[in-house]
C-alpha cells in the first residue's frame, strides 16, 4: 500500500530565498514494493489462502458457488441442529450430575467420583460426536515424548507426566471441541460466560476459571494470578483438572506460532504443549478473514 504524499508550497515575499528548495513533502512515502513485502510479512499469520477467501469472497467458478450454496442451505441447518441437540444432551448430563449438589463453580466444592466421571465422559464422547457432525470424520494425532526423558531423574518423572496445564496454538473455534474431545481440560472464560444458559452449567461442571478483565479492583486476582492459583493447585490435586491455556492470545490460520504472553509460564510448572493443524485442500475452519 503507497503511502498518499502531499507537497506544501507556501508563499514567499519577493526576493526571500527559498524557492524550490522550501518546497517539502508533508509525507515521505517508501516505495510501494517496500511496503506491500512487509504487510505480508507482518500479516502472514492471518491471511486466508483457501479456495473461497474472506468470507467466501475470493474468485469462484460456478461449481464452486454451487456447491457453497447447496452447503449453506442443506449442510449447514442439519449440521446447526444436530449441534445445538448435542450441547442440549451435554447439559442434561451436568443437570443430572448436580442434582442434590449445592452448586458447582469457583468457590464451592467441585464434583468427585462418578459425577465427575460421568461429566467428563460425556464432554468427550460428545465433542467428538460435535467434530463428526462439523465435517471431521478422522484426527490423526502424533505423540512426541520428551526428547531427553531417558536423562530426567525419576523422582521428576511423574512430575513431567503430570502437566497442569495444555498450551495450544489458537486457530479456530474447532479447538476447544478437540481438546474436550482428547482431555476434558477447563478454560479460562469472563464472568458472564458463567450465567449463560446451558454453556453457564457446563462451564462450571467443568471447572472453568472465571475472570473480571475489566475490573481494577485490588481484590482482583487478575487472569495471570487466576491461571498461578490453579496450576498450583493441580499440582498438589490430582483430582483436580487441567487447565487449557492458548498463549498467543490470538488466533492465526495455523501456519504460523506468534510469541507467547507470559500467564502460562509464571507458575513453572510442567505444561503439555499441544500443535493443531488444519489441513484443508479448499476450506479452512480458521477465524482469519484477511485476504492472503
Amino acid at each position: 500500500m503507497a503511502v498518499d504524499t502531499t507537497t506544501a508550497a507556501p508563499s514567499h515575499p519577493e526576493g526571500d530565498e527559498g524557492g524550490e528548495e522550501a518546497v517539502r513533502p508533508l509525507l515521505s512515502g517508501a516505495p510501494a514494493e517496500v511496503e506491500d513485502e512487509e504487510l505480508d510479512i507482518r500479516y502472514a499469520p492471518y491471511a486466508r489462502r483457501d479456495a473461497y477467501g474472506p468470507m467466501g469472497r475470493g474468485p469462484l467458478s460456478a461449481a464452486q458457488v454451487a456447491r457453497l450454496v447447496l452447503a449453506g442451505v442443506v449442510l449447514l441447518p442439519l449440521r446447526l441442529v444436530a449441534g445445538v441437540l448435542l450441547v442440549v444432551a451435554y447439559y442434561l448430563v451436568c443437570r443430572v450430575c448436580t442434582l442434590f449438589v449445592g452448586g458447582v463453580g469457583e468457590g464451592r466444592p467441585r464434583l468427585q467420583g462418578l459425577r465427575r466421571e460421568a461429566v467428563l465422559r460425556a464432554g468427550r464422547v460428545l465433542s467428538r460426536a460435535m467434530l463428526f457432525v462439523f465435517g471431521f470424520y478422522w484426527i490423526p494425532v502424533s505423540d512426541r515424548s520428551f526428547p531427553n526423558a531417558e536423562d530426567v531423574p525419576k523422582d521428576h518423572y511423574e512430575e513431567l507426566e503430570r502437566p497442569g496445564a495444555i498450551v495450544s496454538n489458537h486457530v479456530s473455534y474447532v479447538d476447544i471441541l478437540y481438546h474436550m474431545s482428547a482431555s476434558s481440560p477447563s478454560f479460562v472464560a469472563k464472568n458472564s460466560v458463567s450465567k449463560l444458559p446451558l454453556i453457564g452449567l457446563i462451564s462450571k461442571c467443568l471447572g472453568c476459571i472465571f475472570v473480571q478483565r475489566e475490573s481494577k479492583c485490588s481484590d482482583s486476582k487478575g487472569v495471570s494470578g487466576a491461571v498461578t492459583e490453579r496450576l498450583h493447585e493441580v499440582s498438589q490435586d490430582e483430582n483436580s483438572p487441567m487447565i487449557l491455556l492458548f498463549p498467543e492470545g490470538t488466533t492465526t490460520n495455523g501456519d504460523y506460532l506468534l510469541p507467547f504472553k507470559t500467564g502460562a509460564f509464571l507458575a513453572r510448572a510442567p505444561l503439555q504443549p499441544v500443535i493443531l493443524r488444519y489441513p484443508c485442500r479448499r476450506f479452512s475452519p480458521a477465524w482469519d478473514s484477511m485476504d492472503g
